[in-house]
């Protein structure tokens, strides 16, 4: 089971206990978030459809922080004497997913069929016959 969620305005595949590197969110080491779901794809069933994706949510722990690969810039006029030395590490946000799955179900990888079990009948006739 995997899903496509949207995290800093960028779409990132994730699956259980997947360790994903997204742009830098607030919160501590630790702390739980949810990442809402774009696409769900549970075994053959791929689920897409706005009204049913909107139900499934995607619950991630974060891992830590980490930054990017060092970026440097050189501006340079030539006859000026200008030089200037600029350098840039993109910041981000390391997140480990624990569960794909609907609100009401058991969101620790298993599968998200939703079946509720039926309530016994026998007990509702049986009231139903005393009264």
């Amino acid at each position: 089971m995997y899903a496509i969620v949207r995290c800093g305005g960028r779409q990132e595949k994730v699956a259980l206990d997947e360790v994903v590197t997204v742009d830098k969110l607030p919160g501590e080491t630790g702390s739980s978030i949810t990442l809402p779901a774009l696409l769900v794809v549970d075994g053959e069933r791929v689920i897409s459809d706005p009204a049913e994706v909107g139900r499934y949510l995607v619950t991630a722990d974060i891992v830590g922080d980490a930054a990017g690969p060092k970026i440097n810039m050189i501006h340079y006029r030539n006859k000026t004497g200008y030089r200037r030395r600029l350098g840039h590490r993109q910041r981000y946000t390391q997140v480990r997913i624990t569960g794909i799955g609907t609100e009401g179900s058991d969101t620790k990888g298993a599968s998200t069929k939703g079946k509720a079990e039926p309530k016994p009948k026998a007990k509702a006739s049986a009231q139903a016959q005393e009264d």
